[in-house]
């Protein structure tokens, strides 16, 4: 009996606002809005303060969309994994169908508002970004391939290329590095997280890594894009647009970063993907925050 087949639609008792909260996943959504702010914030140029707040604005609201929509299609897993299980529409706070229909209505608001008040290219990276996110990884690769993380992942690399244009109106090299950080620091980032929730994602039929091709092909596989982290977060100050504060953060927390992925190969238990797991969400915010940091102290360039 597959998943989909065993899920049981729960009756729906009375919702409230934290439960439409809830929909838009608003952990996910802070390093998401963060990394979006950071690249409108390094991006050349300028935009006025209320066109600033209301790109933000269109990042979170399509990033929550995402989520929403995401939590309609993913219910039947959703009802089957501890981690999960506590989400609306499984505990039957909220019907699918208002799921789906809130979400939808995030993401054309998002994406109308973003082309309005800012620019029509970073409305159009914004589509992009909902767009791959519901279609590429939610419904085509997730149930189907352990790659789903890795390819998947581009999700949520945009929001950096989505701030930088939100300012310029265009494409350049430097959002494209600060999509590829975070786009390889994606599989260590949810394997790690996979390892210890393996035995949930064999439950729901999620082909996550681990449940494919084993705990130990996962470790090794972290430690090889852990080690390819570190020179892309290099990149920025290799090609002037981050200084020395951030070459000298990025070198140490990639050192730090590549210290956890080589315990979780050599001591296999849980704690350590749990520690790598918690440390790459600070590395990332820091990454991103060192960006700011040289860019507002003037280091840079």
């Amino acid at each position: 009996m597959t998943v989909s087949s065993a899920y049981v639609r729960p009756e729906i008792a009375d919702s409230g606002a934290s439960d439409y909260v809830a929909l838009l996943k608003p952990r996910v959504m802070s390093l998401v809005v963060f990394t979006g702010l950071v690249g409108l914030l390094v991006a050349p140029g300028t935009l006025h303060p209320v066109l600033a707040g209301i790109a933000v604005l269109c990042i979170a609201i399509g990033a929550g969309a995402s989520g929403a929509i995401n939590m309609w299609y993913d219910a039947d897993i959703d009802a089957v994994m501890q981690r999960t299980r506590a989400r609306p529409v499984p505990q039957g706070r909220i019907a699918k169908g208002d799921a789906l229909g809130f979400g939808v209505t995030l993401a054309v608001a998002s994406v109308a508002l973003m082309g309005l008040a800012v620019n029509i290219p970073a409305a159009a990276v914004l589509a992009a970004a909902i767009a791959f996110y519901v279609f590429v990884y939610t419904i085509w690769l997730k149930r189907r391939t352990p790659q789903n993380i890795v390819i998947g992942g581009a999700a949520g690399a945009f929001p950096p290329l989505i701030g930088w244009v939100a300012v310029t109106g265009e494409m350049s090299v430097e959002p494209v590095v600060l999509f590829a950080i975070i786009f390889v620091w994606t599989p260590p980032h949810f394997w790690a997280l996979a390892l210890y929730r393996s035995g949930e994602y064999a439950r729901a039929g999620v082909p996550m890594l681990p449940v494919v091709a084993g705990l130990e092909e996962t470790r090794r596989q972290i430690l090889l894009y852990s080690v390819i982290l570190v020179p892309v977060s290099l990149i920025p100050a290799v090609l002037g647009f981050a200084g020395l504060v951030y070459a000298a953060g990025a070198a140490a927390l990639g050192a730090l970063f590549l210290a956890g992925a080589i315990r979780v190969r050599t001591a296999r238990d849980e704690s350590s993907a749990q520690h790598l797991f918690g440390f790459s969400i600070i590395y990332l915010f820091s990454i991103f925050a060192l960006l700011v940091i040289d860019i507002l102290t003037g280091l840079s360039g």
